[in-house]
C-alpha cells in the first residue's frame, strides 16, 4: 500500500435539496459554515423517483451563482425521457455546471414508504453508463458515478456490480464516489478488485458521520452495508446523550478518515444530511482549515 499522506485532504459534501422554508435556512447555514473549508466541489442530491428534481436545480444553481464553490448536480434516469434530461443538462452547462454526478436513480415510493422494482423510463435512459454516455454527448461535463464497496444490493453478484461500475467509467465517468462503509478493510478490498477490472479513475471514499446510531442502521440496512459490532458497542447508551454522542460520532469518523490516510487516501466525500457540525469538526482533525471567503457567501440572502 502507498505511504501516508501528510498533507490536508481534498473534501467534497453531499446536500439533499430543502423541502421547506426552515430546512432551507438550515441548508444554507450549513452552506456558509461548510464553504470557508473550500471544498472540491458539492453535489445536491435527487429525490427517489426524481421527486426534488425542481429544487436540487435550484439549490444547485445558487451554490454556483452565489458562493464559487463548484456545484455538481445529481442526474437519475428516473422519471423523464432522454430528451426531457438532455434538455435539463443543457441548462446545467450554460448556468455554469460542469459536474454532474449521474445515478440510475431510486424508482418512486410505493404507498407502504417503500420503493417498488426499478423500470426504464419509456424514452428515457435506461441506466446509469447510458446516462454518462448522453451527459458525455451534450457537452464536456466531469462526471462522478456511485460505487458500491459492498455492491449494491440489486446487484445480483459482485462481479455484475463491478463490470456496471466498468461500464460507467468506459461511457466517460471520471471518478467514482463510493457508498459510505464503516468497514475500511472493504475498502481496500474494491480498490483492489477495481485495479483488476481496470477501473483507474479517482475512487473516493464517501463518509457518513453518524449523527443518529439508529438512523445510520436504517441506512445501510437499505444500502447493504455492513455495520460493525463495534460500532454498536461504542453507541450504546448514547441516545439521551446528544452531547456525547456528537463528541464520539466526530471521533469515530476522524478515526476512520485518519486510517485511510495512513494507507495514502487523501480525498474524502462527506454526506452531511445538511448539517455542518460535524463535518466541520471531522475536517479540522483531518487538517483541513478555514479560508476566507467573500461576504456574500458569509451571509447569502435567503430567498422568499
Amino acid at each position: 500500500m502507498t505511504a501516508p499522506i501528510s498533507a490536508p485532504p481534498s473534501v467534497s459534501f453531499e446536500f439533499f435539496p430543502p423541502k421547506s422554508e426552515k430546512m432551507e435556512q438550515s441548508l444554507w447555514q450549513s452552506i456558509r459554515r461548510l464553504a470557508p473549508l473550500a471544498p472540491g466541489f458539492v453535489s445536491v442530491t435527487y429525490g427517489a423517483g426524481g421527486s426534488t428534481r425542481e429544487r436540487t436545480h435550484a439549490t444547485v444553481c445558487r451554490i454556483q451563482a452565489e458562493t464559487g464553490i463548484p456545484a455538481a448536480a445529481h442526474f437519475t434516469c428516473v422519471g423523464a425521457t432522454r430528451d426531457e434530461i438532455d434538455a435539463i443538462a443543457r441548462t446545467y452547462w450554460d448556468a455554469g455546471i460542469r459536474h454532474l454526478v449521474a445515478l440510475r436513480g431510486d424508482p418512486p415510493e410505493t404507498a407502504g414508504g417503500v420503493g417498488g422494482q426499478y423500470e426504464p423510463f419509456p424514452g428515457g435512459y435506461a441506466y446509469a453508463a447510458d446516462l454518462v454516455a448522453g451527459m458525455k454527448r451534450i457537452a464536456d461535463f466531469e462526471i462522478s458515478v456511485a460505487a458500491y464497496p459492498e455492491s449494491h444490493p440489486e446487484a445480483p453478484s459482485a462481479q455484475f456490480d463491478l463490470d456496471n461500475l466498468k461500464r460507467k467509467v468506459d461511457a466517460g465517468a471520471t471518478r467514482a464516489i463510493t457508498q459510505f462503509f464503516f468497514d475500511n478493510d472493504v475498502y481496500f478490498r474494491f480498490l483492489d478488485r477495481c485495479a483488476a477490472a481496470g477501473i483507474h479513475v479517482p475512487v473516493v471514499p464517501g463518509i457518513l458521520p453518524i449523527t443518529n446510531f439508529a438512523r445510520a442502521v436504517e441506512f445501510a440496512g437499505k444500502c447493504g452495508a455492513s455495520m460493525p459490532a463495534k460500532l454498536a458497542e461504542t453507541f450504546e447508551g448514547l441516545d439521551a446523550d446528544p452531547e456525547t454522542r456528537q463528541l464520539v460520532a466526530a471521533t469515530v469518523a476522524a478515526e476512520q478518515c485518519q486510517a485511510l490516510q495512513a494507507q495514502g487516501v487523501n480525498d474524502f466525500h462527506f454526506y452531511t444530511l445538511n448539517r455542518s457540525d460535524l463535518t466541520i469538526a471531522i475536517c479540522r482533525m483531518l487538517g483541513v482549515k478555514a479560508k476566507p471567503v467573500p461576504a456574500a457567501v458569509a451571509a447569502p440572502a435567503v430567498a422568499g
